[in-house]
């Protein structure tokens, strides 16, 4: 699949150019493009160096797939499937046996420890690390941490990820990767549900236009 010349998040929210919420988005022009650039860099990079390709689309995949959203997990299965279709499968297995809801997780601040909630804390089968490789095993951990338990991303986590051969530079990349796809999935999402809500985007165009 190629997205040279797509905008993605027009794409996962089914926005099709002439559409109401096309020129919705056209009013934050730069908002658009800095979407776009992210998603550029942190997802098909000119040179992605020691964070390939196959990772970050697994890691894409895999997040979409934590959210619930079909189209986006379509979107990035095909990517992957063209970098690394031996991963596709075994990311799905990934996502589906770490499906929860969330977020939730254990404030370490005394006033906020009221306002805790106890979950899952997630990581792959020792089968399904072994078919992973460790490294990516790793990451789709750490992404789940940062979807469903952001409040305890803590040291511990990142030293996982330097003990499974993350450098520092990678961390920073994979982190702001899980970032970006949180970001890009919501924006995406409420995109369809006001596309299916044509009064609701109808508005909204209102108001931009002010």
């Amino acid at each position: 699949m190629t997205t040279a010349s797509a905008d993605i998040i027009d794409l996962l929210a089914g926005i099709a150019p002439g559409d109401a919420l096309a020129a919705v988005r056209d009013q934050r022009a730069q908002a658009r493009e800095n979407a776009q650039r992210s998603f550029e860099a942190l997802l098909e990079p000119a040179e992605p160096g020691t964070f390939p390709l196959a990772e970050r689309y697994a890691v894409a995949a895999f997040v979409a797939r934590l959210h619930g959203f079909d189209a986006a997990a379509d979107f990035y299965d095909d990517l992957l499937a063209d970098e690394a279709p031996e991963l596709a499968t075994r990311v799905a297995a990934a996502a589906a046996s770490g499906r929860a809801d969330g977020p939730y997780g254990a404030y370490r601040e005394p006033n906020l420890a009221g306002e805790s909630v106890e979950g899952p804390r997630w990581e792959p089968e020792p089968e399904l690390t072994a078919a992973l490789g460790g490294r990516l095993a790793a990451a789709l951990t750490h992404a789940h941490l940062l979807v469903f338990r952001p409040r305890e991303a803590r040291a511990a986590a990142l030293q996982a990820l330097v003990d499974a051969g993350w450098s520092a530079d990678d961390i920073v990349s994979l982190s702001q990767l899980i970032a970006f796809l949180t970001f890009q999935l919501r924006v995406a999402w409420g995109l369809r549900v006001l596309a299916a809500a044509p009064a609701s985007a109808a508005t909204v165009l209102e108001g931009a236009d002010r």
